[in-house]
């Protein structure tokens, strides 16, 4: 459980960054190299790269070099991780809300 949630943590953690999110956004639509991906990105190709490390680095993404072309694909099998969390959350919460409702119910009933 520990170790799942450090990897969560580092999901988290790669996903914080709006730049690390354009990037998966954009590869929500197919693979693309590193430059086109870089293209948009207002810093420079090393700064860039940092990011895609990251993302990498915590399996969001993987990575192919053919020749001098390094290309990105979307690891849509890891942003599971974050669905499966959000979706306990949601669950928790709303079994909160509703537990919270009940409460107020009954309590304005036992008032009148």
């Amino acid at each position: 459980m520990a170790q799942h949630l450090a990897g969560l943590d580092g999901v988290f953690l790669a996903l914080a960054d709006p730049t690390r999110r354009a990037v998966i956004h954009r590869l929500g639509h197919g693979p693309a190299s590193v430059g086109d991906l870089a293209r948009d990105a207002t810093m420079t190709l090393p700064s860039f790269m940092k990011h895609v490390r990251m993302l990498e680095e915590n399996e969001l993404i993987r990575t192919t070099k053919s020749g001098r072309v390094r290309t990105c694909e979307l690891n849509r099998e890891r942003l599971a991780v974050v669905e499966d969390w959000l979706t306990e959350q949601r669950r928790l919460w709303e079994g909160r809300t509703d537990r919270l409702e009940r409460f107020v119910t009954e309590t304005e009933r036992n008032t009148r």
